[in-house]
């Protein structure tokens, strides 16, 4: 009956959270439009999917991501082991972001686009290899983020200076990077941050921060998720420059 509870309470509060935006797109559709809602029924229906799949996500969450982020992250504090650590750290922010649907969706977009405009040759072959290399890029570069994330928490650098330091990086490529790439590293910088890559780098930087004495894990903890969403810019730039 416990668990009934829980997932009632999780669904009403996913209803809660996209209450907002459904009454926005009601507004405009019924009040500035003055438009009846079409196919209400798919709407209605694909709405109930939303809920559901979100409130599921959530209790994932939860239930296993986090733990098992923060359990792994103290597991290799207490042994000690800085190779290891790095490793799982480089491992964890490839294969998350590898998995990522947003940066799949971004990837196959500008390789579209990039063989319409002429930047590629055409053909699907080419546009799959430009959409491949561009993953692989933001994959590693999330990877060697993650693996400074980590160092900054062993050291207790402070976070302002790494990060300002790195945009920095940014702006001075930008004016030597094509045009065609710019916006696409900034874009490749923020669908990092999504579903798969936030909870899990997030537990382990909580998880490393409580196991290490003298870190604060609200101080030192958080800033990883920066770090993903900086280093794939300068890298995105830097592919753009050996493609184009």
């Amino acid at each position: 009956m416990s668990a009934l509870w829980v997932l009632m309470k999780s669904l009403l509060a996913s209803l809660r959270d996209l209450m907002p935006i459904v009454l926005v797109v009601a507004f405009f559709q019924l009040v500035v439009l003055q438009q009846p809602l079409p196919h209400l029924g798919s709407i209605l229906l694909g709405l109930g999917f939303v809920v559901i799949g979100l409130t599921l996500f959530v209790l994932g969450l939860e239930m296993g991501l986090f733990p098992i982020g923060e359990s792994m992250a103290r597991a290799f504090a207490s042994k000690g082991s800085l190779v290891w650590l790095m490793v799982f750290s480089f491992c964890l922010g490839f294969g998350t972001t590898i998995a990522e649907p947003a940066l799949t969706a971004v990837a196959s977009e500008a390789a579209n686009v990039a063989s319409e405009a002429g930047i590629l040759q055409d053909g699907a072959q080419a546009r799959e290899d430009y959409a491949t290399g561009l993953r692989l890029t933001v994959a590693v570069s999330v990877g060697l983020a993650i693996m400074l994330g980590v160092i900054r928490i062993l050291k207790g650098w402070p976070i302002h200076r790494v990060i300002i330091g790195g945009y920095i990086l940014v702006m001075i490529m930008t004016w030597f990077a094509p045009p065609s790439i710019v916006g696409v590293a900034y874009d490749s910088g923020g669908v990092t941050t999504s579903t798969i890559t936030v909870p899990l780098v997030t537990a382990l930087g909580v998880g490393l921060a409580s196991s290490i004495k003298g870190r604060n894990p609200m101080v030192d903890g958080f800033g990883l998720i920066a770090f993903a969403s900086l280093t794939p810019m300068i890298f995105v730039m830097a592919y753009g420059m050996w493609v184009h």
